[in-house]
């Protein structure tokens, strides 16, 4: 398991899964409940690139988000 510790949003840390490119595990530490829980399972069973692309660099607070924060925790997933 995979924990990439988030900055600049509400939520703390992301677990996060890959296994052949695609995503088996999300789940975020903190944030806005519903809307992190609905973000972790809609990518589960998603390629783990095409998520990183389409969530790169959505805004909320400053220059970043909960799903840009994923983006970035895909991008920096250990190989």
């Amino acid at each position: 398991m995979y924990i990439y510790k988030t900055s600049g949003t509400c939520s703390r840390a992301i677990e996060l899964e890959i296994q052949d490119g695609i995503i088996t595990h999300c789940k975020f530490d903190g944030g806005c409940k519903g809307n992190t829980q609905g973000l972790a399972k809609m990518v589960i069973g998603q390629k783990a690139e095409e998520v990183a692309e389409r969530l790169q660099g959505i805004p909320c607070r400053g220059d970043t988000s909960c799903p840009d924060q994923l983006s970035r925790a895909i991008r920096s997933y250990p190989a």
